[in-house]
């Protein structure tokens, strides 16, 4: 991946508007910006959050707080606290997510 086109700047992610997600349970509040073909997000996950799907896309993705458990569709389960991360490239491994506590992540993607 090249980063092009992107100049230096600081983002205030409190001033971000907050979008709403809705899991299978739980719900999930994105802030999101783009920089050219890069979505960097805040994602927050309300306590019992379950994806509602199997994602296919590429992640860096950096746990702040609480816990989080990743499932690959090859049943491998994953359990991160704040200061675990994980990377998965476009189309590799199917993952979903959940959490019983509620996190607080940072998503490159």
């Amino acid at each position: 991946m090249e980063m092009k086109d992107i100049p230096f700047a600081t983002v205030d992610w409190s001033g971000v508007e907050r979008t709403e997600h809705k899991g299978e349970t739980g719900v999930a509040h994105w802030r999101t910006r783009h920089f050219a073909d890069i979505r960097v997000r805040m994602v927050e996950y309300s306590p019992g959050y379950s994806a509602d799907h199997w994602c296919q896309k590429g992640h860096v993705l950096f746990v702040l707080s609480g816990e989080l458990e990743t499932e690959l569709a090859d049943g491998r389960v994953f359990r991160m606290g704040p200061g675990h991360s994980y990377q998965v490239a476009d189309r590799a491994e199917a993952h979903r997510s959940r959490t019983s506590t509620g996190a607080t992540l940072f998503i490159v993607d």
